[in-house]
């Protein structure tokens, strides 16, 4: 399992070092880090992150980071790769897209989970998604001594997306892919709380119809890793082709990625 670092203001900040691989190493600490975005971050937190990064991915589009753009933390290199090429209400997160899916989705629970799973299938079907995460991976090819941050708004979908992948090509068993993922509920169940009363509040409501709409719009699910496996397994035969043939990460890419970023349980304290 990923592990939950301290920080005053983000909350779904996780470093993947110790999760175990199939081949009896875990992946090194304080390497590999998901979160959400890195706005209105406070001092404290900036100097933590300056003393761990090295290299920081921003994974939203140009409309979001305009909104909120990330603080700056010297010595960190950014880069930016938008994982999606147009607005997309629902994984976005922007302004507009998110007041346009709440108001025709906010009381209809079924069709929300539905928004969803298709937004993760897009993450396999979209050639433009496929590519840039393609270039995510050819980032951590290219080595650092400090960690890797990749980000979107919440940390939770294409970040969550970002980190099924570098956990497949790493080697990690599916069943524990699955509940880390899944641990982002745990994590942001607060944040969740807030915007579903929030949202509710703007909209007028208080059915339990807009609270399972929200949850799902705001959580993560199941279904929907099952959603974007199945779509790869539909296009690609599999995720080591997907690895292969969509991300362009070749046998000794892949080899290369696992020499620097697993650890024997011994080297790594575990």
């Amino acid at each position: 399992m990923s592990r939950l670092l301290a920080f005053e203001k983000l909350h779904n900040i996780r470093d993947l070092g110790g999760m175990p691989t199939l081949d009896g190493r875990v992946i090194a600490g304080g390497r590999l880090i998901r979160c959400g975005h890195l706005a209105e971050i406070g001092g404290n937190d900036k100097k933590k992150l300056g003393e761990l990064l090295g290299v920081a991915v921003d994974f939203r589009t140009d409309g979001e980071r305009a909104e909120k753009p990330d603080a700056e933390i010297p010595g960190v290199k950014y880069y930016h790769i938008p994982i999606l090429d147009s607005l997309t209400a629902g994984i976005s997160r922007e302004a507009e897209a998110d007041r346009d899916l709440l108001s025709r989705l906010v009381l209809k629970p079924a069709e929300a989970k539905r928004h969803m799973c298709d937004m993760y299938r897009a993450f396999a079907e979209n050639e433009f998604s496929v590519s840039q995460y393609g270039k995510f991976i050819g980032i951590l090819l290219e080595g650092s001594d400090r960690a890797v941050l990749w980000h979107c708004t919440a940390g939770k979908d294409r970040a969550g997306i970002g980190a099924v992948i570098i956990e497949e090509i790493l080697g990690v068993p599916k069943d524990a892919i699955l509940s880390d993922y899944l641990k982002t509920n745990e994590y942001l169940k607060a944040d969740i709380r807030f915007l579903t009363e929030f949202v509710k509040k703007q909209a007028g409501t208080d059915s339990v119809l807009a609270d399972e709409a929200l949850g799902y719009l705001f959580g993560a699910q199941e279904e929907y890793i099952a959603a974007f496996y199945e779509t790869v397994e539909k296009k690609y035969g599999g995720f080591d082709a997907f690895i292969r043939l969509g991300l362009g990460v070749t046998d000794e890419k892949r080899d290369e990625l696992r020499r620097n970023y697993l650890k024997t349980g011994r080297e790594a304290g575990v």
